[in-house]
């Protein structure tokens, strides 16, 4: 997902949870990384983490984001997730946990064995 993502400027993980190592990457390779989830977590020195419910977003925290994604994203996230990339203008792309399918329309994309969903492009 790094090397996907890694031509844009800015970007928000929505859902950091407990695995900052997507953003602590693309972090390192340039990019302004903001991580949000509901409950405080820790995140690597160079990202910045907002506490955010993506369901009830403060629009300031993505407004000038240039890609939303979020790893292991529920299916009830999806549709809020998406609502928020819209407002913002911004793409948005996921993964999701096992057999979960999108309850967005997506097109997808296959790496190192994952399925990206790129609900908007």
């Amino acid at each position: 997902m790094v090397a996907r993502l890694a031509d844009y400027q800015s970007a928000v993980e929505i859902g950091i949870g407990n695995r900052p190592d997507v953003a602590g990457a693309l972090a390192d390779a340039g990019i302004v990384v903001t991580a949000t989830d509901i409950r405080p977590r820790e995140v690597p020195s160079n990202v910045q983490f907002v506490l955010d419910d993506v369901t009830n977003p403060d629009s300031s925290v993505y407004e000038n984001s240039d890609v939303l994604y979020a790893l292991n994203i529920p299916p009830e996230l999806h549709r809020p997730a998406l609502v928020v990339a819209k407002k913002c203008d911004s793409v948005f792309v996921f993964t999701t946990l096992g057999g979960d399918q999108p309850s967005v329309p997506v097109r997808r994309e296959t790496i190192s064995g994952e399925t990206l969903f790129w609900a908007r492009e």
